[in-house]
């Protein structure tokens, strides 16, 4: 199953997993995992009460500069993982009661998740599927996903393609992210939803919505680019209208050192987003008519959404 020359994201760099030679994004022959555990910080009908249920998979094929998720994206957290343990991740997450199983950057890893996927089903898993992606992906790689893949969230991060070089090494990212939205949407649909119980505290039980198919299009704001913003969600108003749901983000959180290289080439990365800069970007939303969007309230950057990718439930007990 493991590519001998990998194609599975848009760098395509050629790398024979199946011997264990090492692609672009950092993987190998080897599944990696850094966190398997309910998430609350994603948007409601994702993580609802009872929270969603994230496994968080190390390595990335973007790898932005400006990465909130370094430890993972480089590799320096998670272990390997057989195709049996990753079947077992996603039962237990069933088992505690998640809103969803939810596969975070599973981009390099797509066809064995894929394969993962379908043997918990066989198994009992009946949750949707929500693949988690920074929308960095082809369009082979979607369509592979049919049957397996009930909800798209993805990012889209650029309109600008220098911005998109600079940042994340992709200056292809605006076509290449389309393309694969235009397949996310065909393939998943608008989106859909229903009502589950959620049982809390003290036994009283309340009903979380939960979507159950469609894609979610997540677009953060970078600081001292709002024009980037504007493009991006003027661009997916007029394309996707409410066939999409959009997430205008805030949480944009420094964490280069003001001596790195991208720090020193664009110190803007060392700031946070600017209050007036997002309400902008809301009430232009509104003004193009974007309806019922995911926003954040107050300064998200400075809420803990980002967890300890400490292996936490990736061992079994």
């Amino acid at each position: 199953m493991l590519p001998r020359s990998c194609d599975w994201c848009p760098r395509a760099c050629g790398a024979n997993r199946a011997a264990g030679q090492r692609g672009v994004c950092g993987a190998g022959a080897q599944v990696r995992v850094a966190r398997s555990a309910l998430h609350f910080w994603e948007e409601p009908p994702i993580s609802g009460l009872a929270g969603s249920g994230t496994i968080f998979f190390s390595y990335c094929p973007l790898r932005c500069v400006y990465c909130q998720n370094r430890p993972i994206a480089l590799g320096d957290a998670g272990a390997d993982v057989s195709l049996g343990r990753l079947v077992e991740l996603m039962l237990e997450q069933q088992q505690l009661g998640a809103l969803n199983v939810n596969m975070v950057t599973p981009t390099h890893y797509g066809p064995l998740i894929a394969a993962a996927v379908r043997q918990a089903r066989a198994q009992g898993l009946d949750l949707p599927v929500c693949w988690n992606t920074a929308g960095y992906e082809t369009v082979a790689a979607i369509r592979g996903l049919r049957g397996v893949a009930d909800v798209f969230l993805t990012d889209f991060k650029y309109a600008d393609a220098e911005m998109a070089r600079a940042f994340s090494h992709a200056a292809d990212y605006l076509q290449v992210a389309l393309a694969a939205l235009d397949c996310m949407v065909e393939l998943s649909g608008e989106p859909r939803y229903d009502s589950v119980p959620f049982r809390g505290e003290g036994g009283q039980v309340q009903m979380q919505q939960r979507m159950t198919r469609g894609v979610i299009v997540r677009h953060l704001l970078m600081p001292g680019h709002l024009d980037n913003s504007l493009a991006v969600v003027q661009l997916l108003q007029k394309r996707y209208g409410n066939a999409v749901r959009l997430s205008l983000m805030n949480q944009y959180t420094p964490v280069l050192g003001p001596d790195s290289p991208a720090a020193q080439a664009h110190p803007e990365l060392l700031e946070h987003p600017s209050r007036e800069d997002y309400e902008c970007l809301l009430d232009f939303a509104d003004t193009i008519g974007v309806q019922d969007y995911f926003w954040q309230d107050g300064q998200a950057d400075e809420e803990s959404f980002i967890p300890a990718f400490d292996l936490t439930g990736v061992m079994p007990e």
